[in-house]
C-alpha cells in the first residue's frame, strides 16, 4: 500500500513538473508556475514566461530585468539590462535602469544611468526635475537646483515638477 502511494505521489510530481516546463516554453502563463511553489520559485516561473512576452520590448525587458535584480539576482538582472542596452537606447530606458539601480541603493549606477538619460535628451524637463530631486535625496542640493532651474525655465507652472522637487527637500521620493 506505501508503495503504491509513493508510486502515485511521485507520478503526479513528475507530471506536475512536466505541465510546468512545457508551459513555460511559451508566452503564457500557466497556475502550475507558481501555485503550491515557494515564492521564489514562483517568480522564477513567472519570470521565464515574462521575459519570452518581452521580445525586443526595451520597457518590458528592463521590468523583467527589474525583478531579477530587486529579487537578488543582480547579475540575470545587468545582463538583460546589458542586452537593452546593446541594442539602440533610448533616454527613458537610461531612466528606467536608473530607478533600478535608486531602488537597490546603488546611487552610483543610478546617478551613471540618469546622467546617460540627459545626455541624450538635456531639454526633457520631466527628467531633469526627476534626476534633480534623486540627486536632491542623496545630497547634492547644487546639481539638483541646476536641474531645476533648467526644468522651470521652460515649464515654470507644472504641477508635476514642482511637487517632485518639492518633495525631494523634505526625503519624499518622485512619482
Amino acid at each position: 500500500m506505501r508503495r503504491a502511494h509513493a508510486v502515485v505521489v511521485l507520478v503526479a510530481f513528475v507530471l506536475g513538473v512536466a505541465v510546468g516546463v512545457a508551459a513555460s516554453g511559451g508566452k503564457k502563463v500557466d497556475p502550475m508556475m507558481y501555485l503550491d511553489t515557494t515564492p521564489n520559485e514562483a517568480a522564477l516561473g513567472l519570470l521565464t514566461v515574462a521575459l519570452k512576452q518581452a521580445g525586443n520590448g526595451s520597457w518590458e525587458n528592463i521590468a523583467v530585468g527589474r525583478v531579477y535584480y530587486l529579487m537578488g539576482d543582480k547579475a540575470e538582472g545587468q545582463g538583460i539590462f546589458d542586452r537593452v542596452i546593446g541594442t539602440k537606447v533610448k533616454k527613458d530606458d537610461w531612466m528606467r535602469m536608473g530607478r533600478v539601480y535608486v531602488e537597490a541603493k546603488e546611487w552610483d549606477k543610478a546617478k551613471a544611468a540618469f546622467d546617460k538619460a540627459l545626455a541624450l535628451d538635456p531639454k526633457d524637463e520631466a527628467n531633469l526635475v526627476e534626476v534633480g530631486a534623486w540627486y536632491n535625496l542623496h545630497g547634492d542640493r547644487q546639481t539638483a537646483e541646476d536641474l531645476f532651474t533648467k526644468a522651470f525655465k521652460s515649464k515654470p507652472d507644472e504641477i508635476w515638477y514642482t511637487v517632485n522637487a518639492a518633495g525631494s527637500y523634505v526625503g519624499v521620493k518622485p512619482q
